[in-house]
């Protein structure tokens, strides 16, 4: 998870404070459409721990270009239930997933309320 933060946002373990972290892997699966059959090796799908962090530094810390190919170009704060409406479809349940189980850790009193979303209502049939 460090090399990670630092990779992909410029972050140092001091720059963190690790609230909590999921319990187990999650998963998802890749579309067929999604698979490089000439990659390799082949990507099938993710298994992923989810991490809950506090930030403790200023937002000039934040450096995505630590790396020759960058995989980001730009961050924002967003409220907590946001990245489960913007990820693509086929990952939407792990972050739900994710999010529901380290809620309690920053929401003691409960998450905040979810916004209606026709889109993964449909998903969940």
């Amino acid at each position: 998870m460090f090399r990670e933060l630092e990779e992909e946002v410029g972050l140092k373990p001091e720059h963190v404070e690790v609230l909590g972290e999921t319990r187990r892997w999650l998963r998802y699966r890749l579309p067929k459409r999604f698979i490089r059959r000439h990659s390799h090796p082949i990507c099938i799908g993710q298994k992923q721990r989810w991490f809950l962090l506090r930030v403790n530094c200023s937002e000039s810390d934040f450096c995505l270009d630590r790396c020759d190919k960058p995989e980001f170009d730009h961050w924002r704060w967003v409220n907590y239930w946001q990245p489960v409406r913007e990820v693509i479809y086929f990952k939407r349940r792990v972050y739900e997933r994710a999010l529901e189980e380290l809620a309690p850790l920053l929401f003691p009193e409960g998450p905040p309320a979810r916004a209606q979303n026709h889109y993964l209502r449909q998903h969940r049939r």
